[in-house]
């Protein structure tokens, strides 16, 4: 098969583009991981000036990376206020957790055997016991959030991964408004391990039927909760 070359000078001019994007990719990355640390806390404004300067990035590769954290939901742009971390909406939370159902479901229900990734598996529970007992609960959640991703990752996908990075990054921002971790986290612990059991023991049916309800159960504690932080998180911004 022959490519006729005669588009090829053009892309001569998009090298620049590429760089560009392949560095804004690499700074969304970096504000994503510590919007979901809580760094950058919902509601809180993100200066172009003071970020730009500390990561050393021009304003047009920190305007394509707050463009591609806009798209992810993470952020939110206000005319003539500027970008801001986003709050999420009820309904927010409710689609999170209707993709998490799918995507975390389906990832155990192909579990036939011990999985390679058992042990990987079982320390993030591990951590989650020791952050428990030590009462670090902000440690404690961020345990939880692991073992989820873990066991999104059986899915064998990068897809998946990225996609479930996205929704974590996400739902942090939920978890940092309620900023109630223990009562949010520590009621999972025992379940955590019951699902573990599952896996452990090859039941790929069983611990998804564990999981959903686990699944389902979260997601109404977080929805009869939310509504009103959030609501109230929104007036106080707008009091400011």
């Amino acid at each position: 098969m022959i490519i006729e070359d005669s588009g090829l000078p053009g892309l001569a001019a998009d090298r620049g583009l590429v760089s560009r994007k392949s560095t804004a990719e690499r700074v969304a990355g970096v504000l994503r991981k510590r919007i979901a640390e809580g760094f950058f806390l919902p509601g809180g404004r993100l200066s172009e000036q003071d970020i730009g300067t500390a990561l050393g990035v021009s304003r047009n590769t920190l305007r394509e990376a707050f463009r591609l954290l806009t798209h992810e939901r993470l952020l939110a742009h206000e005319l003539n206020r500027g970008v801001f971390v986003r709050i999420p909406s009820v309904e927010d939370v409710v689609d999170i957790y209707r993709v998490r159902k799918i995507i975390e479901c389906a990832a155990v229900r192909g579990v036939t055997a011990k999985p390679p990734t058992f042990a990987r598996i079982k320390e993030k529970v591990d951590i989650g016991d020791e952050a428990a007992r030590s009462g670090n609960w902000k440690d404690l959640g961020t345990a939880n959030v692991w073992f989820h991703q873990e066991l999104a990752a059986l899915s064998g996908s990068e897809r998946v991964n990225e996609l479930v990075g996205r929704l974590t990054a996400e739902l942090r921002l939920v978890f940092h408004i309620m900023a109630e971790p223990r009562r949010f986290h520590e009621r999972y612990l025992p379940r955590n391990h019951e699902i573990l059991d599952r896996i452990e023991a090859g039941d790929g049916p069983g611990a998804e039927q564990l999981l959903l309800k686990y699944l389902a159960d979260a997601e109404e504690q977080l929805v009869e909760a939310y509504a009103d932080r959030a609501e109230a998180a929104r007036a106080a911004i707008a009091a400011e």
